[in-house]
């Protein structure tokens, strides 16, 4: 099923602006998100095909079946909320059904981890930006020998330079545990490389050191540490950091970049939006779709904060949000019996003949 399909049958039972435009937050750069909800006709609905959603291929239009737009609902999804308490202008199409679906009937304590839950994460997806961004990571993978050490004098020398020093050959090196000193080896050299040693790690891409068969007695020149734990870690993070760099919007990041502010700024402002929604929803009882401080939240877009004043500025509100959650008369979920009663309600009154 197809937009067009949706159009042409007349299935659309609501059609509206969303996103920026909707939140009054939009810029002359801003695209247009269409955000509807359609139902499907009575056979295809009984049998196998059920379609919960219709989008475009970029998502910046999505149509929600009937049942799926109120399931989301009872479980207070933001950006369903925000579609059912869009404003009179911002609405294109409006089958006189929807007014049966009220507000009242879905609003409830969910919001809180709906709303302020989402908020959160992205707050963490700001603070991991700004770490990457802070913190950029090579693009040549480190090995396990950088993360080894050998005891010198009253300290260490790291593994690589020591080698360099010494005119060694990390192949040519035979290590062996110790018992109870974990992650530290006997190191043992073979000069002439003819003992077979399996030296430090056979391949660049190793996750940690060999060890070898010695002979009782030999004696080890050295102790070596291997910071496993550290090099775990830093596997971890170069995995991630790359997967991030491709998968990046690249304009949004340049415009970071350029900001000067180490973070996305036009995440940092619908973060802002959602604690600010979800405070009012659980005071107030109340979805405001168009936001009445847009000053405050475009110059949020714009950069013009810092990124420590920003993150103190969320913690005050989702300290708020906690605040108001404990205060609030709205039900701990919406009532289940009811909403089925409406959703079955509502395909009697499309489907009779």
């Amino acid at each position: 099923m197809t937009i067009a399909d949706l159009k042409n049958k007349n299935l659309i039972l609501l059609e509206c602006i969303s996103g920026s435009k909707a939140y009054g937050l939009d810029t002359p750069t801003s695209d247009t998100d269409i955000r509807g909800v359609f139902y499907l006709p009575r056979d295809q609905y009984y049998g196998l095909n059920y379609i919960p959603q219709v989008a475009d291929a970029t998502n910046d239009t999505v149509y929600y079946e009937l049942g799926r737009f109120i399931e989301l609902l009872g479980k207070n999804n933001p950006n369903i909320l925000e579609l059912l308490a869009t404003s009179a202008d911002k609405t294109l199409i409006r089958h006189p059904i929807m007014d049966q679906i009220k507000p009242e009937l879905f609003l409830s304590k969910k919001c809180k981890d709906a709303f302020g839950g989402y908020a959160f994460t992205q707050i963490k997806k700001a603070t991991g930006l700004n770490k990457k961004i802070m913190n950029p990571m090579g693009e040549r993978k480190k090995t396990v020998l950088e993360f080894c050490y050998l005891l010198r004098d009253q300290g260490s020398i790291a593994l690589p330079l020591w080698l360099k020093e010494t005119g060694r050959k990390q192949e040519n090196i035979g290590l062996v545990s110790i018992p109870h000193f974990r992650d530290t080896f006997g190191l043992y050299y073979d000069k002439d490389g003819t003992k077979n040693y399996a030296g430090v790690m056979k391949k660049e891409t190793a996750s940690t050191v060999l060890l070898s068969s010695i002979p009782k007695q030999e004696v080890p020149i050295n102790h070596l540490h291997f910071n496993q734990d550290g090099y775990t870690k830093y596997c971890k993070d170069y995995k991630e950091y790359w997967a991030w760099v491709e998968k990046r919007n690249e304009a949004r990041y340049q415009n970071t970049i350029e900001s000067g502010k180490n973070y996305d700024a036009k995440n940092m402002m619908h973060t802002f939006r959602l604690l600010d929604m979800a405070i009012e929803i659980l005071r107030d009882g109340k979805i405001l779709v168009e936001r009445p401080n847009r000053a405050e939240l475009l110059s949020i877009r714009r950069g013009e904060w810092q990124y420590e004043d920003l993150i103190k500025k969320a913690e005050e509100k989702m300290a708020m949000v906690e605040r108001v959650y404990k205060d609030s008369i709205l039900p701990e979920a919406p009532d289940s019996r009811r909403v089925e009663a409406l959703l079955i309600q509502l395909r009697e009154v499309l489907y009779q003949d």
